[in-house]
């Protein structure tokens, strides 16, 4: 008897082990990518990985093949800490430096792109699988930015569109609505979502056409 109880004392000792690994392993795996306006990688994602529609997705994944595409929701850097800017290379910027996600950097003018209101007002939604504190930076291209050369920082407004701390989410989502500037023709919205709990950061490219 004394040898059962200590088994399933064992058993259930393990089996708390074993689901607070569980959580522990979900708390440090913190991904996403914007869902609207539609990010490059997370657009090829909801394409298909295995049947893609457009041409860029399908030139993207016949270079980088299809796990970037699965793993939509993990551009990121592990250690970046703020670090952007210092990790990242002009050219380089939605694929976070990774070679893994370098097809996503391709610079061509037939990304598939979401129509924004020039002046206008928009709400802006991001999907985050696993959603933690952190600070999210919002930054559209200047004007005069050039969709067939690589983008570069400092294609970037120097100010960001809007900041956003700690949203909450709902169903792995969260949105803000925010005031548009006057611009016209296609442009970038590079968002950057640094966690406050890590030194993790994630990256987002998403394609817009102002009209």
């Amino acid at each position: 008897m004394p040898r059962r109880r200590t088994t399933a004392a064992l058993a259930v000792i393990g089996g708390f082990t074993l689901l607070f690994s569980g959580l522990t392993t979900a708390a440090a795996n913190a991904h996403g990518s914007m869902q609207d306006p539609v990010s490059r990688v997370y657009n090829c994602r909801l394409e298909g990985p295995e049947n893609p529609s457009s041409d860029a997705c399908r030139d993207a994944i016949a270079q980088g093949g299809t796990q970037p595409v699965y793993d939509w929701n993990e551009v990121n850097i592990p250690n970046a800490a703020g670090r952007h800017r210092q990790l990242i290379p002009d050219g380089r910027l939605c694929s976070a430096g990774r070679a893994k996600y370098a097809a996503f950097d391709a610079p061509r003018t037939d990304w598939v792109a979401t129509d924004l209101p020039s002046g206008g007002t928009r709400t802006l939604t991001f999907h985050a699988t696993a959603p933690h504190r952190g600070t999210y930076e919002f930054y559209l291209t200047r004007d005069g930015y050039d969709p067939s050369q690589p983008l570069k920082w400092s294609d970037l407004e120097s100010t960001p569109l809007t900041t956003v701390t700690d949203p909450a989410t709902w169903n792995g989502r969260w949105s803000t609505t925010v005031r548009l500037p006057q611009k016209s023709g296609r442009h970038m919205l590079y968002v950057i979502w640094q966690r406050s709990d890590s030194p993790e950061a994630f990256y987002s490219c998403s394609d817009v056409v102002f009209r």
